[in-house]
């Protein structure tokens, strides 16, 4: 599972965590399962969604590679929820089998080739109890999201804790076939930093995602185009994937 270096950094990791917020979606994944059992999820980040899952008294794993990303997680983790493991999605080895696996924030899209995609959902299917759900996201490749990461359309403003005024922004290094590859530019008012992080993405075909999902031993993949559970269609924003153990 690629890291991006700058999440490796607790600073970079911090900046993240204060503009990334899950709206529709952290109330799918949050409302999903109605009765508290075992959850992993993968690529977990700083930890907002897990967090929310633990609170509603699920039994829950979140598995991430980048340290930065796991300090904040475990800095909001008070009460000791959530059991952290730093590790590639494709590497990670547990004891526990679960009843749902997740993976939240387009994580799916930082596997660049089949490759590496199917070594990580082997793993997750490995870990799952016999009829589990694993659910995960990937922008649609037809609604071409990355032409609205520009600086114009994404700049935003946040005051952070002990960090004062902070802008981000996004802008588009390279479009080719696939993959995407952008920044994401951090300027900080009070000391005039400005901190930069390159990302690249998979925007992986529905049916690339399909034929992965079944190779790696999943079934029943259901299929939608928003948090609403609209039905995917080519001109959905998302890849929704529900699939079963």
């Amino acid at each position: 599972m690629p890291v991006d270096p700058a999440f490796s950094r607790f600073d970079m990791a911090r900046l993240y965590d204060a503009f990334n917020h899950h709206g529709e979606d952290g109330d799918f994944y949050e409302d999903f399962a109605k009765v508290p059992c075992r959850v992993l999820d993968i690529g977990c980040g700083t930890g907002s969604v897990t967090l929310r899952l633990a609170k509603r008294g699920h039994q829950v794993t979140g598995v991430d590679p980048a340290d930065g990303m796991l300090q904040v997680a475990r800095m909001k983790d008070t009460e000791g929820r959530v059991d952290w493991v730093q590790a590639p999605a494709a590497e990670f080895s547990l004891t526990d089998r679960f009843d749902l696996a997740i993976m939240t924030g387009h994580v799916l899209q930082v596997f660049l080739d089949d490759a590496g995609t199917l070594a990580a959902l082997r793993n997750i299917h490995r870990h799952m109890k016999t009829g589990g759900q694993l659910i995960l996201e990937s922008r649609n490749p037809l609604a071409k999201a990355w032409d609205d990461w520009t600086r114009e359309k994404t700049r935003e403003q946040r005051v952070i804790d002990d960090v004062g005024p902070v802008e981000v922004f996004y802008q588009i290094k390279d479009v080719d076939a696939e993959h995407v590859t952008f920044d994401a530019v951090f300027s900080i008012e009070t000391t005039g930093e400005t901190l930069v992080s390159e990302s690249r993405l998979r925007f992986a075909k529905v049916e690339t995602i399909q034929g992965l999902l079944a190779a790696a031993g999943f079934r029943e993949v259901e299929l939608f185009g928003w948090w609403d559970r609209t039905p995917y269609s080519d001109i959905s924003p998302e890849i929704i994937a529900i699939a079963r153990a």
